[in-house]
């Protein structure tokens, strides 16, 4: 669909055979795409919603964003995301949305769809990432000024760097310019690499404990999983490579298929992943609370 706020847009639509469905838009979060909702979507349209799924900014199929490492991150924050949802809404002839339901990266996004525009998405639902509303005030009880979020991210990262086992936080390295291609151009192949993070990230990989941290110090989100609290000396290719499943674990994953796998190599192949880091620009550490991990 073209003309959706400077991009055209690949998306899945489920339920669409009558107008007066109730609208449901699904947004995916990293490293996904809108064929990550394909087994929701019909269950979904069963109930009498029409579902819509778009490859997002920087991903898939969609086109109009710029793939480059120096390209303004702009475009690929979250007030420009809900501006895409809002449009490519309003290009399907709809005013309102009944639920709009983010995961991962596509959570907060979600939530500020209806902080933003509460008239048009009338209810949402956020997965796996909790949303800690919009920026506080930076001062202090005493009126003095705050870090701001840039600061205190450095000061977490200082603080990571420091302990016996230096660390750092997972945004933080993709944020950088060698992540693209650490994913793409991984020793083990795009393939592994894609299988083990999403094992890794999955009710599949064994040592999965999700309780609240102490603290937000360095030593308590240490102990968060590696592939969030990174070692400091390893890109994420070679964190996840140690999760790789086995073959028996491969063969009887249903959730994701070996043919279902072979979706996201092609397009990532093809895309790389650098349109996706561009939205970790705006997600400082201090946002995502690490300290519940799910």
């Amino acid at each position: 669909m073209p003309g959706i706020n400077g991009l055209t847009v690949h998306l899945l639509e489920a339920g669409f055979e009558s107008a007066d469905r109730p609208l449901v838009m699904l947004l995916h979060g990293f490293p996904e795409l809108a064929y990550s909702w394909r087994r929701i979507m019909l269950p979904l349209a069963q109930a009498g919603f029409h579902v819509v799924a778009a490859d997002q900014r920087g991903y898939g199929r969609t086109t109009g964003w710029d793939p480059s490492y120096d390209a303004s991150t702009h475009p690929f924050g979250f007030l420009n995301v809900v501006t895409d949802t809002l449009t490519l809404a309003a290009a399907l002839g709809r005013e309102q949305v009944a639920c709009v339901v983010g995961h991962d990266a596509g959570s907060p996004a979600a939530a500020w769809c209806a902080l933003l525009r509460p008239d048009v998405f009338r209810s949402v639902v956020m997965m796996s990432a909790p949303f800690s509303g919009p920026p506080t005030v930076p001062l202090s009880a005493e009126g003095a000024a705050l870090l701001s979020p840039a600061q205190s991210d450095d000061a977490l990262d200082a603080q990571l760097a420091a302990l016996s086992r230096p660390r750092k936080f997972y945004q933080r390295w993709y944020r950088t310019r060698e992540a693209n291609d650490d994913l793409l151009q991984a020793p083990q192949g795009l393939r592994d690499v894609l299988r083990a993070y999403y094992h890794a990230k999955s009710a599949d990989w064994t040592d999965n404990d999700p309780h609240p941290l102490a603290s937000r110090s360095a030593e308590d989100l240490a102990r968060l999983p590696t592939y969030y609290v990174m070692d400091r000396h390893k890109g994420m290719a070679a964190t996840v490579a140690t999760e790789m499943p086995s073959n028996d674990q491969i063969r009887a994953c249903a959730w994701l298929t070996d043919a279902e796998l072979d979706v996201y190599v092609t397009e990532y192949t093809r895309t790389g992943f650098q349109g996706g880091l561009q939205g970790y620009w705006s997600a400082p550490i201090g946002v995502v609370r690490p300290e519940v991990w799910l």
